[in-house]
């Protein structure tokens, strides 16, 4: 064969390209700024997390774990499901552990869309959304939030529905907006599909870095909507390890059904050792979710105060380990270019918020992540003041 002559595929997502959070990562990495822009601790997690799995390694448990998750591990899950939201999903039926909350929200996409269905997202969005929505066929339909509260306007929510509405994507505690929804919300959403078959995606990965006085309200602890929801939660943003990409879905039997089917030949299982560990670790140390709340208002509230002598404008931020800041006062240029700017120039790497809107976003606005230590966030503040 000539090899002169390479065969290059028609993609199948020809507008993208390398994400914004690596672009940033690396322009950082370049510049030896600070990195505030993708979304990961620069801190390590548990200890006993750790030794667990070395643990479990050291006992062989490193064959292949059942396709929907190690026992241990989903029974874990169902009782922590039933302390947090008051309501016990079935461990064996209902619970299935995936590569992350990523593989997660790709199964169930792909499992639920169908050829011509429409998606409705609320902008900001994060970015994994729109492109399993276009490979599974599907049309994306966006709600665009306005700035600085993003909150639904309903009414606008309820004229996008269409017969063609076939689920809805949202993402409570939201990246990147830091806001979160109330129980009213979730009967707000209610209202508006319980005559339709339209199914709920509900990314909840942030779930315990939750500000709000009433805590984070769940789809699962809705009665009706849990009937036809995916609840997606994320074990490396609970436990500060990204790099072990364990997350897992709640949905009914019928509809974890067929995301077991895609999931099965898209990843089969998921890392043993991980799994167990993390069993281990909801059980003889659940106080760590439940004091990450506090832990995460602490590094957000030292960031802020730091802040207060800049010309940045911070917006409230209820959840997430993601801060807002409106940099108007200090520079004319587009959030892109300001972000480039801020990196290669003052040594701070942030996300602009235009990168998680389809539609042009006029805002002057930048997203900061505080999942770091004192000493890293004081050093980023002490470069932010002097802008």
């Amino acid at each position: 064969m000539n090899s002169s002559n390479p065969l290059i595929p028609e993609s199948k997502l020809p507008s993208l390209g390398t994400t914004i959070f690596t672009q940033m990562s690396a322009l950082a990495q370049q510049h030896k700024a600070i990195n505030l822009s993708q979304g990961f601790p620069d801190f390590d997690g548990p200890r006993y997390l750790q030794e667990r799995l070395a643990w479990h390694v050291s006992q062989g448990a490193n064959q292949y774990a059942p396709m929907t998750g190690a026992q241990p591990l989903r029974e874990a899950i169902s009782r922590k499901t039933a302390e947090l939201y008051g309501w016990q999903p079935d461990a064996n039926s209902e619970i299935t552990v995936t590569a992350g909350a990523t593989e997660a929200l790709y199964a169930a996409i792909t499992a639920l869309v169908r050829t011509g269905d429409e998606v409705i997202c609320f902008d900001p969005s994060y970015d994994s959304y729109a492109p399993a929505i276009e490979l599974a066929g599907g049309v994306v339909k966006r709600l665009a939030l306005q700035p600085p509260h993003f909150q639904v306007d309903w009414a606008a929510f309820k004229n996008m529905l269409t017969p063609k509405t076939r689920m809805v994507i949202l993402n409570t505690p939201h990246n990147p907006t830091a806001t979160v929804w109330q129980k009213s919300d979730f009967s707000q959403l209610w209202q508006a599909i319980a005559e339709q078959e339209i199914y709920v995606l509900s990314d909840e990965v942030y779930e315990h870095i939750c500000f709000a006085p009433d805590g984070h309200a769940s789809v699962l602890a809705h009665e009706a909507l849990r009937e036809r929801a995916v609840a997606v939660s994320s074990f490396g943003k609970t436990y500060h390890m990204t790099g072990w990409k364990v997350g897992y879905c709640v949905a009914p039997a019928a509809i974890s059904a067929e995301i077991r089917k895609i999931h099965q030949y898209l990843t089969f299982s998921v890392n043993t050792p991980a799994q167990l560990a993390l069993a281990d670790m909801l059980e003889a140390e659940p106080e760590h979710y439940r004091a990450l709340p506090a832990f995460y208002q602490a590094k957000r509230d030292r960031f802020v105060q730091a802040l207060s002598a800049s010309r940045l404008e911070v917006l409230p931020c209820n959840g997430t380990y993601f801060l807002l800041a409106d940099y108007s006062a200090i520079s004319d240029m587009d959030d892109v270019s300001f972000c480039r700017w801020l990196t290669t120039e003052h040594g701070v790497a942030a996300i602009p918020l235009s990168v998680f809107c389809a539609d042009p976003f006029p805002h002057k606005l930048i997203r900061l992540c505080f999942a770091k230590q004192e000493a890293t966030l004081d050093a980023a503040a002490e470069r932010l003041v002097k802008l």
